[in-house]
């Protein structure tokens, strides 16, 4: 283009006749001019050049921050409404951020490009205001680059401030940093927890349950001594851990060969298996109801008698439709006239919700735990959190792209304990942190079984989980893929080691700053404990980096000495990695046997959040269900292998798993068996101890 502009004006200053040097050039001005202006117009426009010119500097500069005002155009008066409409207030001293927002809302009418950071301005007859702006408080070097220039000392670019101070606004929402007046998600923190008058009424108890000391110095000294400790530890037995190597630039940790099972274990699960019976869903269903009674808690939502003739029949029938994916009308069709899809949608929208569903399905995990088998499989105190992309319908407010999963979709995400069954389960977006929903899960578990630990996939670390799971009396032990990226942090700027050293950097704990803010940690667990406030809310606010909260940074500093003792664990006992593998592996084998029984398929045909989250909690439901009825064939197989003189090993029962999908007939003609239970299944292992079945090897 610039040739193109230099050609035009070359040409128009030449003179008529080339020959005769000295010849008088008359027009030259006005004639390259236009012919410079019809260059420009015929390449785009000066708008469209401007724009282009700003991205070939955008490029060469790295800086893709002027290139967002294009997109921004379409949603200005939007996010000119927004702001209008709400009620934006600071969580700190801090008000740059929201002066600048005032700013550009005292100026939005200007239609020049440049600006003056302080500039008077007349609003609907009020006298003359005056408004300023100061960029240099809140906005990036990169940003400064892009609002400003060296020949209009003093002004700033208009378009692309309204790009930036939005930017920020989001930011600082999202961090919690600026709070929003009468809203839940986006209120005022600080303002939502308990005093500290009503937490040291709690805080004495609340901190024998965790474990931790309530005073703030001898907390200190507790996570110093056991960050010391880990370290020392595992310095000494650095020689003889032969998976840690750490001569290269990149330290190393050797992976290990998983334990082969024993024939004997192969050949008791073929010999129970044979003698499984074969039952349809709807069978497993009816059967878990009858024994279980988790259909109690269905029902319309004013409480009053349902008034539907069989009502177990009905959630049965309601529960495989929708648990399945294959909807009212399909189940109404293969039922053969016997329900109508109204009759099922009414059911499934009117009688069920979320909660309704989950709390049927804890009264299935309290029944699960009870069996001696569900003790041998797990004791119930360690869970694996792990998600699993389902698809849905592009066109709804949860969907989204995953660039983990490859889908487009939701992310199912289920806590399930140790003994193969799920406690939990939520439907969350794609473009969340998967993080924050980790505790969550627990908290809300109202189930039996306990966990009071936590493993999970390596998007289950993060410094601020670490630090809230401890105080809550979890322990969270997740599988971490990338740990030689993340920083070991020293309990004192001064300790060496003789054999690890080359783990650490030079950052060191900031004990200091845990004591100070000890206060505002131990609030703020307890009123996540209380109900005052989400996990969930907390931790995506407090995800965002705030340099200002320092709440953030007590956390951060926490999680730091969590995670470092963690870490140091990792590497030290393989005992432990084989745990959090085998955890995590039946989550992600109960994510299969979940989506085996989703017969309908992976889409959910449906646009309302709520209706999916309804799908997962269904599918849930049917999959403990599933369980436990297994569970319960699986013990009357092994039982009457040992009446027949069949020693069988606790430990090789133990490599069972209840996900067995060949006794279950998912489709077919749907034929409602209403008939009870013939007799009351057995919960109890009468086996011989430390036994081996017949054709394995010695012990």
């Amino acid at each position: 283009m610039l040739g193109d502009v230099v050609a035009a004006a070359r040409e128009a200053s030449m003179p008529a006749d080339p020959s005769e040097p000295g010849q008088p050039v008359e027009g030259v001005e006005e004639r390259t001019g236009r012919l410079v202006l019809k260059t420009l117009a015929d390449a785009g426009g000066i708008d469209a050049l401007a724009t282009a010119a700003e991205a070939v500097s955008a490029y060469h500069g790295n800086n893709y921050l002027p290139l967002l005002e294009r997109f921004y155009r379409s949603h200005r008066p939007v996010l000119f409404t927004l702001v209008d409409a709400i009620e934006l207030e600071a969580t700190s001293a801090a008000r740059s951020v929201l002066d600048a927002v005032e700013f550009i809302r005292a100026v939005r009418d200007r239609r020049s490009d440049w600006i003056p950071e302080t500039i008077t301005v007349e609003v609907d007859g009020q006298p003359p205001t005056t408004v300023s702006v100061d960029a240099n408080a809140f906005a990036s070097d990169a940003w400064h680059k892009v609002l400003r220039d060296k020949q209009r000392p003093g002004m700033l670019a208009r378009r692309h401030l309204e790009v930036c101070v939005f930017s920020y606004l989001a930011a600082e929402l999202r961090s919690g940093d600026i709070a929003v007046a009468g809203s839940d998600s986006y209120a005022n923190l600080h303002a939502q927890l308990m005093t500290w008058d009503e937490c040291q009424l709690l805080a004495a108890d609340f901190c024998a349950q965790a474990g931790i000391p309530i005073d703030a110095a001898a907390l200190v000294a507790h996570y110093r001594h056991e960050l010391t400790r880990t370290a020392a530890t595992v310095d000494a037995g650095f020689p003889a851990n032969t998976d840690l190597v750490l001569d290269g630039e990149r330290p190393v940790l050797k992976r290990r060969k998983g334990a082969d099972r024993r024939p004997s274990a192969i050949t008791l699960e073929a010999a129970i298996h044979q003698r499984l019976p074969e039952r349809s869903l709807l069978d497993i269903l009816t059967r878990t109801a009858y024994l279980t009674g988790w259909h109690r808690h269905f029902g319309p939502a004013s409480g009053s008698d349902p008034k539907i003739r069989d009502t177990l029949g009905r959630y049965v029938t309601t529960t495989y439709a929708y648990g399945t994916n294959l909807g009212p009308a399909e189940v109404a069709r293969h039922m053969r006239g016997k329900v109508s899809v109204h009759e099922i949608y009414t059911a499934g929208n009117k009688h069920s919700d979320p909660t309704k569903v989950y709390r049927g399905s804890t009264d299935v995990i309290n029944e699960f735990a009870k069996l001696d088998v569900a003790g041998i499989w797990g004791d119930g105190q360690v869970v694996a959190v792990d998600g699993s992309q389902v698809d849905t319908w592009e066109n709804n407010l949860l969907a989204e792209s995953h660039i983990r999963y490859g889908g487009y979709g939701g992310i199912a995400m289920r806590h399930v304990a140790d003994s193969y069954i799920a406690l939990f389960s939520h439907f969350i977006p794609c473009g969340v942190w998967e993080a924050v929903y980790i505790i969550e899960g627990l908290l809300k578990n109202d189930s039996d079984i306990q966990p009071d630990t936590i493993h999970a996939d390596t998007q289950g670390q993060s410094l601020l989980v670490f630090g809230l799971a401890t105080l809550l009396g979890f322990e969270l032990l997740p599988r971490i893929r990338n740990w030689h990226d993340l920083i070991f942090y020293r309990p004192d700027p001064r300790t060496r080691y003789q054999h690890i050293d080359a783990l650490f950097g030079d950052n060191a704990i900031d004990w200091e700053l845990i004591e100070k803010h000890w206060t505002d940690l131990l609030r703020t667990a307890i009123s996540i404990r209380e109900g005052r406030v989400s996990s969930v809310t907390l931790l995506r606010r407090l995800g965002n980096h705030s340099r200002k909260n320092r709440l953030y940074r007590a956390f951060r500093e926490l999680g730091r000495v969590i995670r470092t003792v963690t870490l140091l664990r990792y590497l030290s006992e393989p005992e432990l990695r084989e745990q959090i593998t085998a955890i995590t592996n039946k989550a992600e084998a109960f994510h299969g046997y979940s989506e085996w029984l989703m017969v309908g398929g992976q889409l959910i045909g449906h646009n309302d959040p709520d209706h999916q989250e309804l799908v997962v909690k269904f599918n849930e439901l049917m999959a403990n269900c599933a369980i436990y009825s297994t569970a319960l064939d699986i013990t009357d197989a092994a039982n009457s292998l040992a009446a027949e003189g069949h020693p069988v090993d606790h430990d090789d029962l133990a490599t069972i798993t209840p996900y067995i999908t060949h006794t279950i007939r998912r489709l077919g003609d749907l034929v409602l068996d209403l008939d009870p239970p013939d007799a009351t299944p057995t919960t109890r292992l009468d086996l011989e101890p430390r036994a081996l079945f017949p054709g394995g090897p010695a012990a």
